[in-house]
């Protein structure tokens, strides 16, 4: 190698210095985005203490601000902040499902214990509405993690307050749309747990080059 060459190669890594210093603070700031995506945990254990309105509406409005097809904004998004309503609708349930209550030394409310939850209903026959509660319900759980919040969503306490006569009156003061049903609840609250990541199947991504 000659000198004529190697004035060039160090010309040129010193030139390469700054664009890698920028290419790694461009990392460092969109790693704030993939640090909540990949430390978000289904939280199960939450503290005695309800989540302050002006975070949960937060949470709501990053919610609505999701993709959604045609931008025709199909969800209806109901955040319970009354108690009374966690409380009596979790007595219905430990009246209608004892068993499940008995199997639950923890137990507490039907909502995996938590003191505020995200009821998210679509229309009614609207496969396209069930994609867009998806995204929308993502956008909401991720805000809520990096707001050191914890939530997980649930399928078990949508179908029992839609399913249950004695959750009716329950089900009017959501005040939902006609021909709406629920499609899931997210539970949403301080965390008491700090579950470990679970493994995930990395051969399910195909790269098509």
């Amino acid at each position: 190698m000659n000198i004529k060459n190697l004035t060039t190669m160090l010309a040129c890594g010193l030139m390469m210095v700054p664009m890698l210093s920028q290419a790694q603070d461009c990392c460092k700031k969109s790693n704030e985005v993939i640090e909540t995506i990949m430390s978000r945990r289904s939280i199960r254990k939450y503290l005695d203490k309800p989540v302050e309105h002006d975070k949960l509406a937060i949470v709501a409005k990053c919610g609505i601000n999701a993709p959604n097809a045609l931008n025709q904004q199909p969800w209806a998004v109901r955040v319970v902040e009354d108690q009374n309503f966690i409380r009596e609708t979790t007595e219905i349930f430990k009246k209608e499902k004892p068993e499940q209550v008995k199997h639950d030394a923890n137990f507490k409310n039907m909502y995996r214990n938590a003191p505020n939850i995200i009821v998210v209903a679509t229309p009614k026959g609207d496969n396209w509405g069930l994609l867009n509660a998806g995204l929308l319900g993502e956008n909401m759980m991720l805000a809520a993690q990096s707001l050191g919040l914890g939530t997980c969503c649930l399928g078990s306490a949508a179908r029992f307050l839609q399913d249950s006569e004695a959750c009716k009156p329950y089900m009017a003061k959501l005040n939902l749309p006609k021909d709406y049903e629920i499609c899931y609840v997210i539970a949403i609250g301080y965390p008491d747990e700090a579950p470990e990541a679970r493994q995930r199947d990395e051969s399910k991504i195909e790269y098509i080059k």
